[in-house]
């Protein structure tokens, strides 16, 4: 999983609950998957032929630093589909500590 520095005592992520920690997690999980997916059916249109410089080894690790691309981007918020989910179901969890 990818590290983050821990957010400063003032900023809004320090005081979130940890429902809301834990969405944000969950958000940010589906992000990557998405991500994954998308940079795997991407792959699949290659032409190129099986050599020994683009076999399993080559296949191998694009599908790691696909994966590990998917992680970053999801944790930095670059695309916004973990924000925007987080966003959305947060409101569940407010409305259940406000009963």
């Amino acid at each position: 999983m990818i590290s983050r520095a821990l957010p400063s005592a003032g900023s809004p992520e320090a005081t979130i609950s940890p429902e809301r920690a834990e969405l944000r997690k969950a958000a940010e999980g589906f992000e990557a998957i998405m991500l994954r997916r998308m940079l795997e059916t991407a792959r699949a249109a290659s032409f190129t032929e099986d050599t020994p410089l683009t076999g399993g080894g080559l296949r191998q690790f694009e599908k790691m630093r696909d994966e590990h691309f998917a992680e970053i981007a999801a944790a930095s918020g670059s695309f916004g589909l973990a924000r925007s989910i987080e966003a959305q179901l947060a409101r569940y969890i407010e409305e259940k500590g406000d009963s």
